[in-house]
């Protein structure tokens, strides 16, 4: 029928718990199905909640990124697909999301080629839930929430909820209305939590109600952690109740923007109920369609009224059943992965040394000897004050001149009294060490 994308906000408004709830209620005739495709950056969360990590995350979003840059986008998503179905008719399924919030760069470019493969699946008979958790509608993500039919954003009845989802719904209508299929595609899902009604929240924001679903916490609990899905009392909850309401409620608007974007169209292809003939009542009969030959390498899409090709091998259903391990699914001849050998160290081109003898540049200088330049202190007269040489800025080493050695002064001779002027000096006479003590 069409895209539906759920998107959350601040606060953890329950949108991977509503969107489960609207896979497992959505209303389905005879040979159609429906996807829920875990498209949160931040990673999913039914594998480790309601899987409770029975199946192994070796499959899901994170291997179409490889797919795509093979150009086998479209056959690998039926390898990916885990079926959720109560009664294991594999009419609801689910690709798991990405299992490391790192691995969201990665999908950058495969977002536009995955929603043109989703939007293909209607024709064969497919309705497909988009799981983009708080942060999917906005930055590379942003075309699931442009291209979707409807974009369905879950909000909680409290004024903390409701004040911190006011901006993001603001910002989200404006995007689609400038770069989607208009803002009337933006509808809220409401978590009845707090005190205020479904009329004063549509009236507040401008926007319609497609859903109030009740703030049950055991019933929800089902959903988030894990539990048994074909419990009656979960079937006939009020939760599942309310979800199949809002289900019918998107389906509705679905309809209403197909007759107004396109209006001299056939109207699309809804599910209704059956009338006597057994054909959708309001709705001219299909013309029947060739059978379709799958793929004996890949698992093609499903033919109208055949069970989907799921090569995930035999997994466990949500319901109380003993775990079983995934099988890994074979990869076909041409798929086969390729052992790349790690790129060799390359060294660094090495620059050829001129010879010994080679002259040197013409264009380069040598470099010369600068010698410090000593500062010559000025001759000043006698009497004056001292002038000193201009002060070195602060921070910048001084040069000093090294002083040469002093050399000891050699001891003076003792000195001789003065003699008056023009006579020799008298010599003293030598006296040995004798005579001295002789004269003792």
């Amino acid at each position: 029928m069409a895209v539906i994308a759920v998107v959350g906000g601040p606060g953890a408004p329950g949108a991977t718990t509503t969107a489960l709830a609207l896979l497992l209620a959505w209303p389905l005739q005879p040979g159609r199905r429906v996807l829920l495709v875990e498209c949160d950056p931040d990673g999913g969360a039914v594998l480790a909640g309601a899987l409770e990590g029975r199946v192994e995350a070796v499959y899901g979003l994170r291997n179409l990124a490889v797919a795509d840059r093979r150009g086998l986008l479209a056959q690998a998503l039926w390898e990916q697909l885990i079926d959720l179905s109560p009664e294991g008719g594999a009419d609801r399924l689910l690709l798991p999301g990405l299992t490391d919030p790192t691995q969201a760069p990665g999908l950058a470019y495969t977002w536009e080629p995955l929603m043109e493969v989703l939007h293909g699946l209607e024709q064969q008979g497919y309705d497909v839930i988009l799981d983009l958790g708080r942060s999917g509608a906005t930055g590379t993500s942003a075309v699931l929430a442009r291209r979707a039919d409807v974009v369905a954003a879950t909000v909680r009845t409290t004024l903390r909820g409701l004040s911190a989802v006011r901006p993001r719904l603001a910002a989200l209508a404006e995007d689609l209305a400038t770069a989607g299929t208009g803002a009337d595609a933006l509808g809220l899902l409401l978590v009845t939590e707090g005190p205020y009604s479904g009329a004063e929240v549509a009236r507040e924001f401008g926007l319609p109600v497609l859903g109030q679903l009740p703030h049950a916490v055991r019933t929800a609990r089902v959903l988030s952690d894990g539990g048994d899905i074909t419990d009656r009392r979960f079937i006939r909850s009020e939760l599942m109740r309310t979800a199949r309401s809002a289900a019918d409620e998107v389906q509705l608007l679905v309809r209403r923007r197909r007759q107004r974007l396109a209006p001299s169209a056939a109207p699309a292809q809804v599910a209704a109920a059956p009338t006597a003939e057994g054909e959708p009542s309001g709705y001219p009969p299909q013309a029947a369609q060739p059978p379709q030959q799958p793929s004996p390498s890949f698992g093609q899409p499903p033919q109208h009224g055949a069970p989907p090709v799921i090569t995930t091998g035999p997994v466990a259903p949500l319901a109380g059943l003993a775990p079983q391990p995934a099988a890994p699914a074979p990869f076909p001849a041409h798929v086969q992965p390729q052992h790349v050998q790690p790129p060799q160290h390359v060294q660094p081109p090495q620059q050829a040394r001129p010879p010994k003898h080679a002259a040197p540049s013409p264009h380069v200088r040598p470099e010369q000897h600068v010698q410090p330049q000593q500062y010559v202190q000025p001759q000043q007269s006698p009497g004056a004050p001292q002038q000193y040489g201009p002060s070195q800025p602060y921070g910048q080493p001084q040069s000093v001149q090294p002083q040469p050695y002093a050399q000891p002064a050699h001891p003076q001779p003792y000195a001789q009294p003065p003699q008056p002027h023009g006579q020799a000096p008298q010599q003293q006479p030598h006296v040995t060490y004798g005579e001295v003590l002789r004269a003792r």
